[in-house]
């Protein structure tokens, strides 16, 4: 398939990033749009590093009108991979208000613009979130929306407002894509997972205990009904993510239909399976200490993969091994510190 003019908003972060290396490498002619709340400066031009060219990066915000509007003015935009959003659960339940702004408020000024430049091709960044406390595992794209905190509840608010657009106008074609666990980094170790405070999921977690940054992993619970009696959890290399992204996005311009996948590898991992992986990856001591199940947590929480082979061909490639390796090799080697 041809080359297409992409924006890829959010771009500059941990999956954004990922995902614009996959667009390269399949063709696209990719821009990035990021207002860097959440993503270090030194992303883009690491990024051109690795593909080998100058990297084009608008700064500016999804929710600024105006800023979009000279982005697709010159930019002559065919799509969009929409990845601008914040996305931390606990942070979300705190700041209610940033959430909806920026989530929703973000997704309904960027369709406006898209709109007005006759731009109907659309990849959304969805989560396993919407499934709150499913009812089986795997679980699939079926399952009820149940989210229990203020961020599921704007990727479900962003999942119906694009199910309204869609049926108000065949013009428009959309992805959502609903992802696990991402982990990894990618392969030249140039770009990974770089919180900017004391992270709440697991592998970036473990990493600083790795480095030495965090003393202990806590893990929370260990009488779960599973093999070992910690949380299970389907983790999914950051790459094989983004390679997804590069599947729906030609799938939209082959077939002009929207699609809503999960992307996992419909296999699970237990708390203390990551870490013995992590252990071996690192050759690290990692203590750990078992604490308090966290409210809300389900002993296990799996995708449900066959629809993403079925619609969009996509299968994963790494393994939990790899992910620790590419993982330790990003945030033990000179770049996952980068300055502003």
């Amino acid at each position: 398939m041809a080359g297409r003019r992409i924006l890829l908003t959010g771009g500059a972060g941990y999956i954004g990033s990922h995902t614009f290396l996959a667009l390269a490498e399949a063709g696209h002619d990719v821009v990035i749009l990021d207002n860097f709340v959440n993503a270090r400066r030194s992303v883009v031009d690491r990024l051109a590093q690795i593909v080998g060219r100058p990297v084009e990066a608008i700064d500016a915000d999804v929710r600024d009108a105006e800023a979009l509007e000279a982005a697709f003015r010159k930019g002559g935009f065919e799509a969009v991979v929409h990845f601008a959003a914040l996305k931390a659960v606990s942070e979300s339940v705190e700041k209610p208000l940033d959430y909806f702004d920026v989530n929703i408020g973000g997704l309904m000024t960027l369709l406006r613009v898209m709109e007005a430049h006759d731009c109907r091709r659309l990849v959304f960044s969805s989560s396993a979130t919407v499934y709150g406390v499913p009812d089986e595992t795997p679980t699939p794209e079926t399952a009820d929306f149940r989210a229990m905190n203020p961020y599921g509840h704007t990727k479900i608010m962003g999942e119906q407002i694009l199910n309204w657009l869609s049926a108000s106008d065949p013009r428009w074609a959309i992805g959502a894509l609903r992802y696990f666990n991402p982990a990894g980094a990618h392969g030249s170790a140039m770009i990974g997972e770089d919180p900017r405070d004391i992270p709440n999921n697991l592998f970036p977690f473990i990493a600083k205990v790795a480095t030495g940054e965090l003393s202990r992993i806590r893990v929370f619970g260990n009488d779960y009904d599973t093999p070992d009696g910690t949380g299970v959890r389907d983790y999914i290399h950051v790459e094989d993510l983004a390679r997804g992204h590069a599947l729906s996005l030609d799938k939209l311009f082959e077939s002009g239909e929207g699609h809503l996948v999960n992307l996992g590898t419909g296999r699970g991992y237990s708390v203390l399976e990551v870490i013995a992986a992590y252990k071996r990856a690192s050759n690290r001591d990692l203590p750990f200490d078992i604490v308090d199940r966290r409210p809300g947590d389900v002993p296990i929480y799996v995708a449900s993969a066959g629809k993403a082979a079925e619609v969009l061909g996509f299968r994963t490639e790494r393994t939990l091994d790899e992910m620790c390796a590419s993982s330790w090799a990003w945030i033990s080697g000179p770049h996952s510190e980068g300055t502003e």
